[in-house]
């Protein structure tokens, strides 16, 4: 069973850690790049925590000291909330992670009483556009170039909540 929590600015280095492990190993997933983040003071890392943005971590059991398996957030701008950020270990993927993670985000957008739910992907990332799909997420129709790789296209998704 795969345990997700909701993190805290205390805990900012270990957002950092798998953040950086993620834009490490899927650099053309983000619209950030490594180079840009790996030099984010400890007030940038904290800034993450905000009223707008929600962290999660997922791992793969409770056990003391586990490696986190995946992150998403979720970001909150004008009353339209966006999965952020979400990524999983290689070593996890096929294992239940990335769908704990969407349906722990799905279960704080509908908390807060949002109608829908939104997300980006790149448009050659077939394996995590067929989780979202799995889970509910439709294409709207909108798309734009990636910001860290404008050669890049993302397509957004919705859930309806």
């Amino acid at each position: 069973m795969v345990e997700v929590r909701a993190m805290t600015a205390d805990e900012w280095k270990l957002i950092r850690d798998i953040r950086l492990d993620a834009l490490r190993e899927a650099p053309y997933a983000f619209a950030s790049t490594y180079a840009r983040e790996a030099v984010y003071t400890e007030e940038q890392w904290r800034g993450w925590f905000s009223r707008r943005f929600v962290v999660y971590l997922a791992y793969p059991d409770s056990s003391p000291g586990a490696e986190p398996a995946g992150l998403a957030g979720i970001f909150n701008e004008d009353g339209a909330p966006g999965l952020v950020s979400m990524w999983v270990r290689p070593a996890a993927r096929g294992q239940g992670v990335g769908a704990a993670l969407v349906e722990a985000s799905v279960a704080w957008a509908k908390a807060h009483s949002f109608a829908a739910l939104f997300l980006w992907v790149t448009e050659s990332n077939a394996p995590a556009r067929a989780l979202y799909e799995r889970s509910g997420f439709a294409p709207t129709g909108q798309s734009q170039p990636l910001p860290s790789d404008p050669s890049r296209p993302e397509i957004q998704l919705s859930r309806k909540l």
